[in-house]
């Protein structure tokens, strides 16, 4: 197994659309999502007019998962992060080191940042990743005022 990471490319959005209806509709995400945000994600981090960055997992020539990174600035630690918005692995390949690989290569490209993410409380697979790969939980009841 040879998995590469890349940048998502416009004929990737079909696949990783696919994913996202996945991964939306698994425990993993509070939220169900919808075709109209599906297809905002992926145009966002296509267009490179946004702070969303789009990238897709392979194996050979097999697109095998994708993930969302988001860029903003952290007043409580008075630094740009890196928000690590989706990691989504194909069942077949899960416990194989690809998100800890995704990881790896948000933390190289982003050596100056601060990394964020999120997680479900009961998701203990992500969890135990996360902390292995250096997270840290923070209390914090997360808030928000719109987005359906």
């Amino acid at each position: 197994m040879n998995i590469t990471i890349r940048e998502m490319r416009r004929d990737d959005s079909s696949t990783v659309v696919d994913m996202m209806r996945k991964f939306y509709t698994s425990p993993a995400v509070i939220t169900d999502g919808s075709e109209k945000i599906f297809a905002a994600n992926v145009e966002n981090c296509l267009s490179g007019k946004t702070c969303a960055a789009g990238y897709v997992f392979v194996d050979g020539d097999k697109i095998i998962g994708y993930g969302i990174t988001a860029r903003s600035y952290s007043t409580e630690f008075g630094v740009e992060c890196i928000w690590i918005e989706d990691v989504y692995v194909a069942a077949e390949y899960r416990g194989r080191g690809v998100g800890s690989k995704f990881i790896r290569c948000v933390q190289a490209r982003n050596p100056d940042k601060l990394l964020r993410l999120e997680a479900e409380a009961d998701n203990d697979k992500a969890l135990d990743l996360y902390k292995r790969l250096g997270f840290k939980a923070l209390p914090y009841l997360e808030l928000i005022n719109g987005g359906d």
